[in-house]
C-alpha cells in the first residue's frame, strides 16, 4: 500500500509538472469527464494526433494511468525511465514474445483495478483517421473475465497564435459486448474517435 500512495503522490506531482510546462504552449480544454468511472478499471481509446498525446491524456483523471505504448519510445534510457515510472508498457510488435509479456500486463492493470490507455490506430496519423489494430483489444475481449467498460477519446489540436487550443473530448462508456466479437465493437469505437475529434 505505501508503494502505491508514493506512486500516486508522485505521479500527481510529475503530471503538475508537465501540465504546467505544456501550459506554455497549449490551451487544454477536457469535456465529458462526467463520463469516466469513480473507481474501477476502464480502457481509455484515445485519437493519436502526436506525440503529446501521451501526457495530455494523463490530465484527464488525477488518477495514475498505464499506457500501452510502442517500443521504441522506451529506446532512451532516461525517457524509458520516465514512461514506466509513469505507467508505460511497452508493446513490441515486432517481437511477439515481448508483446505477449505486454498483453499479460495489461490484464493485471485492468485486475487491480486501474485505468488502461489504448492507442487504436498504435501511430499518429495527424488530422485524419487511422486504421484501428485489433490486437489489444481483442486479448483483452478474450482473456478478461469480467465485463470492462471501453471510453472513446477525441484529440483535436487548433493553432491559435502562440498557444495551441486542444479540445479533448470523452465520450459515453461502452462496456463489453456480449459477443466480445473485436473487429465490429473496434469498428464502431473508431468512428465515435473520429466524431468526437472532429474529423467525420
Amino acid at each position: 500500500m505505501a508503494d502505491i500512495n508514493i506512486r500516486f503522490w508522485l505521479y500527481r506531482i510529475v503530471s503538475m509538472i508537465v501540465r504546467i510546462g505544456f501550459s506554455l504552449f497549449f490551451r487544454i480544454r477536457i469535456k465529458g469527464r462526467e463520463n469516466l468511472p469513480e473507481k474501477g478499471a476502464y480502457i481509455l481509446l484515445p485519437k493519436h494526433q502526436r506525440w503529446e498525446d501521451i501526457p495530455m491524456t494523463a490530465f484527464i483523471t488525477p488518477r495514475p494511468m498505464f499506457y500501452i505504448a510502442k517500443i521504441e519510445l522506451f529506446r532512451f534510457r532516461w525517457l524509458a525511465r520516465l514512461m514506466i515510472f509513469m505507467g508505460g508498457i511497452p508493446l513490441d510488435r515486432e517481437n511477439p514474445m515481448r508483446s505477449r509479456n505486454s498483453f499479460k500486463a495489461a490484464l493485471k492493470v485492468l485486475k487491480r483495478g486501474d485505468p488502461l490507455v489504448i492507442f487504436p490506430e498504435g501511430t499518429y496519423f495527424a488530422n485524419c483517421m487511422g486504421p484501428g489494430h485489433e490486437g489489444m483489444v481483442r486479448f483483452i475481449l478474450s482473456r478478461s473475465e469480467d465485463s470492462n467498460t471501453f471510453l472513446p477519446v477525441g484529440i483535436q489540436y487548433q493553432p491559435n497564435g502562440l498557444r495551441t487550443n486542444v479540445n479533448i473530448r470523452i465520450g459515453k462508456p461502452v462496456t463489453t459486448p456480449p459477443t466480445r466479437n473485436a473487429k465490429p465493437f473496434l469498428d464502431s469505437m473508431m468512428k465515435e474517435i473520429e466524431r468526437l475529434s472532429d474529423l467525420d
